[in-house]
């Protein structure tokens, strides 16, 4: 079991449960940003399992040890699930994905500009003058 400390209040879930959190959470802060999560939560009495909702991520310390716990640990195999598909889909945020349209022998992709820089009395220089 682990004991996570959070905003000065502490709870305890399992070790999975605990080792997600604190990757999700370093996860999160590393891309300068934070989410809600629901955790699941028990106590010594081995009474069924509760939630704690957090906000973890950029700004938000998450602390995980571990514990002896009198009960069972319980299975909290769907919430790891979720936490870990919340911490794959982290990886993959913010990709984008490049294509390139094919272009033909002798065109470019690059715009087409007709400039004169003629730039002689630009700001009042003559041609052949220096500035000051």
């Amino acid at each position: 079991m682990k004991q996570i400390t959070y905003a000065g209040e502490s709870v305890m879930t399992s070790d999975e449960i605990g080792t997600v959190l604190v990757e999700l959470t370093a996860a999160l802060a590393k891309k300068g940003l934070a989410e809600a999560v629901v955790i699941p939560i028990c106590d010594d009495s081995g009474g069924d399992p509760r939630t704690a909702e957090l906000v973890i991520g950029q700004g938000n310390d998450v602390l995980a040890v571990p514990v002896d716990h009198a009960a069972d640990e319980p299975d909290f195999a769907a919430e790891v699930t979720t936490l870990r598909g919340q911490l794959a889909a982290l990886s993959t945020r913010n990709r984008t994905i490049a294509t390139a349209d094919p272009v033909e022998p002798g065109e470019t992709d690059e715009p087409q500009f007709d400039y004169d820089l003629d730039l002689a009395n630009v700001d009042g220089l003559e041609s052949g003058a220096t500035p000051k």
